[in-house]
C-alpha cells in the first residue's frame, strides 16, 4: 500500500489497473489489474514479457519488469496474450518471485512455446493452462474472455476482463488483417458486443499510433514474395521473424511454387516450426531439407529460411555471412531477402550485415527497394485504432505499449475520436479505473532487472555499473609487496587491459608513466600510511586515476592489492 492510498477509504472496492512493463517502452510488459478494497486487492497479472540487453548493458541479454511490488499480493491467476518474447519470455524467471501458485493460462500454441522457458528455469508445468481460443476463465473477482485478433504470430487474443466494477479489454498486440494465412480473422461481432455491452477501459497497443492509414495484410505479403522468389536464378535466403508463423507459411508457398526446396536455418526457426507443427498450425508432415544435404541441390533449388533479421550477432544470417556457417554458404550472385522490419535501436548491426552481404557480391533486398510488399506490421495504425474504439465504445482509454511519446499521442488521439476520458499510463502508474474517474493513484516502484549470468539483479547492480566502465574504459591493476615495517619489497608492478599504443598494439611502453606515478606514490606515503593498507591503495588509486587522464585521456577501472611479506 503506498502513501497516497492512505488517505481514502480503505473499505471501499476499487478497479485498479499497474503497468509494471511496457509504458515507456516497446517490450518488457507486465501488467496487473487489482479488484477490492485497497488493503485487500485480489490480482491478475496479464503478460510476463522481456527486452533485450544492447551495447549499454554489456552481457546482459535479458531484461525484465521488477514485480517486487506484487510479491506477497493475493494473485490469483496470471493470463498471456500471445507468445511473442516480449510477453512470455520472463514467465520462468518471474513465476518464482511472486511466491504464488497461480494458475498461468494461454492459448495451445502460445503454451507450447511457454514450456521450454519453464523447463529451462525448473519451473514446475503443472501451473501453466491450455485455454481454447474463446475460452472463459473465472478467477477471484475477474472472469477472463479470450477474444480472437490477427497479429504478426499465431493465436492473438484481447483478453475481456470482467469485473463487479465494469468491463475492460486488454487487446494485448493486434492489428486487423482480413487475411491472416494462419488463424481466425478479428473477432468484430465479438469486439462490437462488448461494445454494447458497455466497455469501462480499453488497455490498448500504441506501437504504430504516428502511422497513418492501416498495417495491411499477410496476403498481400505472400503474393509479393511469390513473384519475388520466382524473379531469383541462383540460392535464395529469406530472412524473417520466426515467430511469424504465416509469414514463415508464405515463404514455404513461395519456394514451392518457384520449384525451390526449404531449409530451416536457425534455432528459433526450428523450434517456432516444431511448435506451430504440434497444436496443428502448419501441417505435421510438412518436410524441410536438412543443413547439411542443402549444399548439394542446385542452386536454383534452395531456399534458405534463416533466422537474424535484425543482425543478432550469433543469429544463423549474421553467420553465414561471415562464412562460419558449419553447413550453409551462400555465393556471388545468391540473394538474400529481407521479409522484416529494422527495430530502431539495431541498425548498426543490421546495416553492418547488410554490408558484409553486399561486400561478398550477394545480393541484398529489403522490403524499400522492390515494388512488391514484402512486409507488413502486426500492430495498429491510425485507422485501425479508430476502428477498435468504433466497435468498443470505451469510457476511458489506457494506452500501453510504446515509448511516452507514443503513448502521449495515443490518449490525444482516443480524445479526438470522443472517448470521454484517455490517461497516459508510466511504469508503476496505479490508476484507479472505477469507481468515479479514471485517476493515477500513486506511482509505485517499477525498476528493471537484468539477467546476468544465470541470477536477476536489479538495474543498479554495482557489478552491471563496474562492467560498463570496464566495458568503456578498461581496467588497470597495481599490485605492490611490502615488509612488516612498511618497506617496498617488491613493486608496484602495473598491468593493464583495454589501453593502446599510438600504433594500435596493446599498451606497454605508455605504462612506464603509469609505473612511476605508482612508485612516486608510494614514495610519498608516510611511515604511519605505510602501515595502513587502505591509505596505500587510495594513494596509489588517485595516482593512477590522474596519470591515466592525463596520458590517456580516459578513466578506466584501477584496482590496487596490497601483499605483505
Amino acid at each position: 500500500m503506498t502513501l497516497k492510498e492512505t488517505t481514502i477509504d480503505q473499505s471501499k472496492d476499487e478497479l485498479v489497473f499497474l503497468p509494471l512493463g511496457g509504458c515507456g517502452e516497446i517490450g518488457m510488459n507486465l501488467n496487473a489489474y487489482g479488484y477490492g478494497p485497497p488493503n485487500a486487492r485480489r490480482w491478475i497479472i496479464v503478460d510476463v514479457g522481456v527486452t533485450f540487453g544492447n551495447s549499454d548493458t554489456p552481457g546482459i541479454d535479458l531484461i525484465c519488469a521488477d514485480p517486487d511490488y506484487l510479491i506477497g499480493e493475493h494473485i490469483d491467476a496470471v493470463f498471456l496474450t500471445h507468445a511473442h518474447e516480449d510477453h512470455i519470455g520472463a514467465v520462468g524467471l518471474l513465476y518464482p518471485m511472486l511466491k504464488t501458485k497461480a494458475p498461468i493460462y494461454a492459448t495451445p500454441f502460445t503454451c507450447e512455446l511457454v514450456r521450454s522457458k519453464m523447463d529451462e528455469r525448473g519451473v514446475d508445468q503443472k501451473w501453466l493452462k491450455t485455454i481454447s481460443m474463446g475460452g472463459t476463465v473465472k478467477a477471484g473477482p475477474f472472469e477472463v474472455t479470450y477474444v480472437t485478433l490477427t497479429h504478426s504470430i499465431p493465436e492473438p487474443n484481447a483478453l475481456a476482463i470482467r469485473t463487479p466494477a465494469g468491463i475492460v479489454l486488454h487487446t494485448g498486440d493486434w492489428k486487423i488483417d482480413p487475411q491472416p494465412q494462419i488463424g481466425s480473422s478479428t473477432d468484430i461481432s465479438g469486439l462490437t458486443a462488448l461494445g454494447d455491452e458497455g466497455v469501462l477501459a480499453m488497455v490498448c497497443d500504441s506501437t504504430n499510433v504516428f502511422e497513418g492509414g492501416e498495417a495491411g495484410s499477410e496476403e498481400t505479403v505472400r503474393q509479393g514474395l511469390i513473384e519475388l522468389i520466382a524473379e531469383q536464378t541462383q540460392a535464395v535466403a529469406v530472412t524473417t521473424f520466426a515467430s511469424n508463423v504465416a509469414r514463415v507459411k508464405s515463404i514455404i508457398d513461395a519456394a514451392n511454387q518457384a520449384g525451390r526446396s526449404v531449409c530451416l536455418v536457425g534455432r528459433s526457426m526450428h523450434r517456432v516450426t516444431a511448435a506451430a507443427k504440434a497444436v496443428g498450425i502448419l501441417p505435421a508432415r510438412l518436410d524441410f531439407v536438412d543443413e547439411s544435404e542443402a549444399g548439394y541441390l542446385p542452386a536454383e533449388n534452395i531456399l534458405y529460411l534463416c533466422t537474424g533479421s535484425q543482425g543478432e550477432a550469433n543469429a544463423a544470417l549474421s553467420r553465414i555471412a561471415r562464412g562460419d556457417h558449419r553447413h550453409v554458404a551462400l555465393r556471388e550472385g545468391d540473394s538474400v531477402i529481407f521479409s522484416s522490419r529494422l527495430i530502431p535501436g539495431n541498425e548498426t548491426s543490421v546495416y553492418s550485415l547488410q554490408n558484409t552481404l553486399a561486400e561478398n557480391g550477394i545480393k541484398v533486398i529489403t522490403p524499400r527497394m522492390v515494388p512488391q510488399t514484402i512486409h507488413v506490421s502486426g500492430h495498429p495504425c491510425r485507422d485501425e485504432l479508430r476502428r477498435m474504439y468504433q466497435w468498443v465504445r470505451p469510457r476511458i482509454s489506457v494506452p500501453v505499449h510504446g515509448e511516452r511519446r507514443h503513448i502521449l499521442e495515443h490518449a490525444s488521439y482516443a480524445r479526438s475520436l470522443q472517448v470521454p476520458e484517455a490517461i497516459a499510463p508510466r511504469n508503476g502508474s496505479l490508476i484507479r479505473l472505477a469507481p468515479g474517474e479514471a485517476e493515477i493513484l500513486d506511482e509505485v516502484p517499477a525498476g528493471r532487472l537484468f539477467l546476468d549470468g544465470n541470477r536477476l539483479v536489479p538495474e543498479g547492480a554495482q557489478g552491471l555499473v563496474e562492467r560498463k566502465r570496464l566495458h568503456n574504459s578498461g581496467v588497470i591493476f597495481a599490485t605492490v609487496s611490502l615488509d612488516q615495517a612498511g618497506r617496498p619489497v617488491d613493486g608496484p608492478v602495473v598491468v593493464a587491459k583495454g589501453l593502446s599504443e599510438k600504433d594500435g598494439r596493446v599498451a606497454e611502453e605508455s605504462l612506464e608513466i603509469l609505473d612511476e606515478a605508482a612508485e612516486a606514490a608510494v614514495a610519498g606515503l608516510s611511515k604511519k600510511d605505510r602501515n595502513d593498507d587502505e591509505a596505500i591503495e587510495r594513494s596509489i588509486g588517485r595516482a593512477l586515476r590522474k596519470a591515466c587522464d592525463v596520458n590517456f585521456g580516459l578513466k578506466p577501472v584501477i584496482e590496487v592489492v596490497v601483499l605483505r611479506s
